[in-house]
C-alpha cells in the first residue's frame, strides 16, 4: 500500500495578495511606460507651443461712497446751497453696473473689436490688434449693419499698392488697389494700409467680423468684478485674453464709460435747473423792462423830480411795511412759477432750491429728485414693470402730491400775510393824506420795480450758483490701479499641463495592460494554478527558445536543465513512500501542445544521468509525438505490441544513446486506441518495465479529449500533470481540480512547463529562474533594452 505523501498537503494556506507580484508584473513592460511619459511630455510640449497664451489683466476702482469709506467730499463749502446732496450708492448695484450689457456694448463700439485680425502662420494663426494690424477698413454700410455681420474673409498684400481679397471658402475676390472702393458680399469698404513704407507683402490676415450682441456676451462672461474687501468700496476688474494690451484697454474704457454714465446722471438736476432759470430769466426781463419804461413815462407826464421832503418821515416809517410786502410777493411769485412747472413737467426734475421759505417743500423736492433719478437709471437695464420701478413711481406719485398741496398751503398764508401787511400799509398811508396823488402812484410803480428787480438778481445768483454746480461735477469711480497685466501667462499652466501630460501617459499604459490582464484568462503563474487547485506544485520549466527538444546535458548548468535537475528532487521526494524498487510515473496534460512529450522526454533524462535505469513509453497513441522529438523512425511501437500477440518487448524497444535511456514508441495510429489499452497487453509492458528498469515514465494522452489516461491510471505511482503557461485556458483547471480532488489520478503533483520568468511569471511572482541566481548556472544573454 502506497503511504500518503506529504507535499500532499504543500501550498494549501491561503495566501494574500502579493502587492509585489503586482507591480513587478506591470515593471515588465516599463519600456511602455517609458514611451507613453515621453510621448505625452511631447505632446504636452506642442500643445503649449502652438496654444496662444491666456494673460489676466486687473484694474482696482474706488467707488465714490462715503458711507462705506469712499470718496471724501471736496465740494462740502457748496452744502449750504444744496447742490451736493444725492443719495448713498449700493455697491452691489455698481457691480451689477460695471457688469452690465450696454457699458459693454459701448465699449465694444468705441474699440471697434467687433472685428478681430489674425496673421497666419505654417502651423497656428495669431491675433494682432492695434499696431500690429497694416491696414485700416472703413465701410460704407451703416454701423447697424455691420454690428449684425457674421462674416469672414483674408488679405493677402501683393505689394507696396496692391492687395488680394480671398473670401473664407479660399475664392480668390480678385487684386485691389489700396484706397479703391470694394465691392463684396455685405457691403462696399475701403482698406488703406497705415504705413506707406511698412506694408505686409506676402504676408495673410484673416479678419472675423462677429455680431456685436456676441461679442458682448462673449466679454462678459470673461469679465469678472468683485469687491476686493469686504467693508470697502474698492472694486477689482479683472479679463483674460491672449493680447494683453487689448484687455487693457477693455477695462480701462469700461472705467471710462461708466464715469461717462455717472457723470452724465449727476449733472441732469443741474441741467434742468438750469434751463428753468434761463427761462425764468428771460420772462422777468421783459416785466423789468415794463416796469422801468412805465417809471420813465409817468415822471415825464407828472414833471416829477424829486419826493417832497415833508414825506420824509412818514415814508420812512412805511419802508419796513414795503420791505415786508417785497418779500411777500416775492414769495407768491415764486410759488406761482413753481406750481406753473409742476403742473406741465410730469417727469421732470424739481428746481433745487428756488428760495421757498418752507422747509417741507425743500425737503419733499430733494427726495423727489433722488427718487426720480434712480427710477431713470434703473430704468437705464430694466421696464416700467419691474418691481423696483413701479415701487419708485408711486413714491415718485406721492411725492409729488405733497409738494403740489405743500404750495397751495404756503400761497395761502402768504397771501393772509400780505393782506395784513397791506392793512398796516393803508393805515400808515392815511397819516400821509397831505402827499400828492402823484407821489402815490410813483410809489406803487416803484414798489413793483423792486418786486421784479429783487426776483431777477436772485435768479442770476442761483444761475452762477448752478454753474459751479456742474463745473465741479465728479465721477463715481476713482482709478486706483490702471488697467495692467503680469508677464506670465496664467493660462495654459505650463507645470499643470506637463503633469497631467505626465499623468495620462503612464495611465494610458497602465489602462491598457489593466485590460488586457482583466480578460487575459490564461495560466501565467503558479499562484493561479494555487488558487484553484491544491496539489503539490513539484515545480517550473521556464520557456526556451532552443529548437531541439532534448535540453538537458550532462554537462547543461542553464536554467532549464536545472528546473529538470529540481523536479527529480522532487520526485524523489513524492516518490519516498513508494516501496517497490521500481517508480511508475504517469506524465499527462488537460489539452495537446501543453508540453508532457517534452517533459516525458527531458525528465527520463534527467533521470538517467542519476545512473537510473530509465524506460520512456510513448502511450500517447492517438498522437504520438516521441519519435519526431528524437528524431528517429522506431519500425514498431506500442501499438503494434498490443496488437501482435507474437511479437516480444525486448524486440521494439530501442536504446536512446544520446539520453542514455531506452523508448517504447507509440508506433502507428490506431483507430481504436482504447480498447487496445484494455486488452491486458498494455499490462505485460509494465510488468517488464518493472522487472528491468528502475523508472518507468509513460507519457499519456491529454485527460480533456481522452479517457485512456484513466483508464491506465491504477499502474501509476505518480501522475505528473503538466500545465502549461501562457497557453492553458484558467477555466480549464476545473478539470485536473476535480481529478485531483476525486483522486482519479494516483498520487496527483503538478508540473507548470514553458515559464516565462521574464515578465516576472517565475515561482511566486519573484521572476527569477533558476539559472543565474547566487552563482548556479549560466545566464542568458540579455536582450538589448530598446527592444519591445
Amino acid at each position: 500500500m502506497k503511504e500518503e505523501n506529504p507535499l500532499n498537503y504543500m501550498f494549501l494556506e491561503e495566501e494574500t495578495v502579493n502587492f509585489r507580484e503586482i507591480f513587478e508584473k506591470y515593471l515588465y513592460h516599463w519600456k511602455w511606460f517609458v514611451l507613453g511619459a515621453l510621448l505625452a511630455i511631447v505632446a504636452a510640449f506642442l500643445y503649449l507651443r502652438y496654444t496662444p497664451n491666456e494673460y489676466l489683466v486687473s484694474s482696482t476702482i474706488l467707488i465714490d461712497d462715503e458711507a462705506s469709506g469712499g470718496l471724501p467730499s471736496e465740494l462740502s463749502a457748496f452744502e449750504d446751497l444744496g447742490l451736493m446732496g444725492g443719495t448713498k450708492k449700493s455697491i452691489d448695484t455698481e457691480i451689477g453696473l460695471l457688469k452690465s450689457r450696454s457699458l459693454m456694448t459701448r465699449v465694444v463700439k468705441d474699440l471697434g473689436i467687433n472685428a478681430t485680425y489674425y496673421k497666419k502662420g505654417r502651423v497656428r494663426t495669431a491675433e494682432v490688434y492695434k499696431t500690429d494690424v497694416p491696414f485700416n477698413i472703413n465701410y460704407f454700410s451703416k454701423d447697424s449693419l455691420v454690428y449684425k455681420l457674421d462674416t469672414t474673409f483674408s488679405i493677402i498684400g501683393v505689394s507696396n499698392t496692391n492687395f488680394k481679397l480671398v473670401a473664407a471658402n479660399g475664392e480668390k475676390r480678385g487684386e485691389h488697389l489700396f484706397g479703391e472702393k470694394v465691392n463684396t458680399a455685405f457691403g462696399a469698404m475701403i482698406i488703406t494700409p497705415k504705413s506707406v513704407t511698412d506694408t505686409f507683402v506676402n504676408d495673410e490676415l484673416l479678419i472675423k467680423i462677429a455680431p456685436l450682441k456676441s461679442v458682448v456676451e462673449s466679454l462678459r462672461k470673461k469679465l469678472a468684478v468683485e469687491l476686493l474687501f469686504k467693508k470697502s468700496s474698492l472694486i477689482a476688474l479683472s479679463l483674460k485674453g491672449t493680447i494683453k494690451l487689448k484687455s487693457e484697454d477693455i477695462l480701462n474704457g469700461l472705467v471710462e464709460q461708466y464715469n461717462k454714465d455717472a457723470v452724465e446722471d449727476k449733472s441732469l438736476i443741474g441741467t434742468n435747473t438750469d434751463a428753468f432759470i434761463n427761462e425764468r430769466l428771460a420772462v422777468i426781463e421783459k416785466d423789468l423792462s415794463n416796469v422801468d419804461k412805465g417809471v420813465e413815462q409817468f415822471k415825464t407826464t407828472n414833471k416829477l423830480t424829486d419826493i417832497p421832503s415833508e414825506a420824509t418821515l412818514v415814508l420812512e416809517n412805511n419802508a419796513v411795511l414795503e420791505k415786508k410786502i417785497v418779500e411777500l410777493n416775492t414769495q407768491i411769485k415764486l410759488a406761482d412759477y413753481v406750481i406753473d412747472y409742476l403742473s406741465n413737467n410730469e417727469e421732470q426734475l424739481f428746481p433745487a432750491n428756488l428760495g421757498l421759505k418752507d422747509g417741507n417743500v425743500n425737503l419733499n423736492s430733494e427726495k423727489y429728485n433722488e427718487l426720480l433719478l434712480e427710477r431713470n437709471r434703473i430704468l437705464k437695464n430694466s421696464s416700467k414693470k419691474h418691481p423696483i420701478v413701479v415701487n419708485l413711481d408711486a413714491q415718485i406719485n406721492q411725492l409729488r402730491a405733497s409738494i403740489a398741496q405743500s404750495l397751495v398751503n404756503l400761497k395761502s398764508s402768504l397771501n393772509i400775510s400780505l393782506q395784513q401787511a397791506n392793512q398796516e400799509e393803508r393805515k400808515v398811508h392815511s397819516r400821509i393824506f397831505s402827499v400828492p396823488k402823484q407821489e402815490r402812484q410813483f410809489r406803487d410803480i416803484q414798489r413793483q420795480q423792486q418786486i421784479i428787480e429783487t426776483l431777477y438778481l436772485y435768479l442770476l445768483q442761483k444761475r452762477e450758483e448752478n454753474a459751479i454746480s456742474l463745473a465741479v461735477t465728479v465721477p463715481n469711480a476713482k482709478i486706483i490701479d490702471a488697467a495692467d497685466g503680469s508677464t506670465i501667462p496664467v493660462s495654459p499652466k505650463r507645470k499643470i499641463v506637463y503633469l497631467a501630460a505626465l499623468m495620462l501617459g503612464l495611465l494610458i499604459p497602465f489602462m491598457v495592460l489593466y485590460i488586457i490582464f482583466l480578460f487575459d484568462n490564461k495560466v501565467h503563474s503558479s499562484k493561479d494554478v494555487e488558487d484553484i487547485i491544491k496539489a503539490p506544485i513539484l515545480g517550473e520549466i521556464p520557456k526556451t527558445d532552443l529548437e531541439q527538444k532534448m535540453v538537458v546535458g550532462e554537462h547543461d548548468r542553464d536554467s532549464i536543465a536545472e528546473s529538470f535537475r529540481m523536479l527529480r528532487t522532487h520526485l524523489n521526494f513524492m516518490l519516498s513512500g513508494v516501496k517497490t524498487p521500481t517508480k511508475t510515473i504517469f506524465v499527462t496534460s488537460t489539452v495537446p501542445a501543453e508540453g508532457k512529450t517534452f517533459v516525458a522526454l527531458n525528465l527520463a533524462r534527467v533521470l538517467a544521468l542519476s545512473n537510473k535505469k530509465v524506460l520512456l513509453i510513448g502511450a500517447d497513441i492517438r498522437k504520438p509525438k516521441i519519435h519526431e522529438y528524437l528524431n528517429i523512425d522506431f519500425d514498431k511501437g506500442l501499438t503494434h505490441f498490443l496488437v501482435d500477440n507474437t511479437l516480444k518487448l525486448k524486440d521494439i524497444i530501442h536504446h536512446y544513446k544520446e539520453g542514455s535511456f531506452d523508448v517504447l514508441s507509440a508506433g502507428i495510429v490506431a483507430p481504436n486506441p482504447s480498447e487496445l489499452l484494455m486488452n491486458g497487453r498494455f499490462d505485460e509492458v509494465l510488468a517488464y518495465g518493472k522487472e528491468n528498469y528502475d523508472f518507468v515514465i509513460v507519457d499519456t494522452a491529454p485527460v480533456k479529449l481522452v479517457s485512456d489516461t484513466l483508464l491506465l491510471s491504477q499502474h501509476s505511482d505518480l501522475s505528473l500533470y503538466v500545465i502549461r503557461a501562457n497557453y492553458l485556458d484558467k477555466r480549464l483547471l476545473e478539470i485536473p481540480e476535480k481529478m485531483y480532488k476525486d483522486k482519479l489520478l494516483p498520487n496527483m503533483a503538478l508540473l507548470l512547463n514553458d515559464v516565462d520568468v521574464e515578465r516576472g511569471y517565475g515561482y511566486g511572482g519573484y521572476g527569477y529562474g533558476y539559472g543565474g541566481y547566487g552563482g548556479y548556472g549560466e545566464e542568458k544573454p540579455k536582450k538589448a533594452w530598446w527592444r519591445f
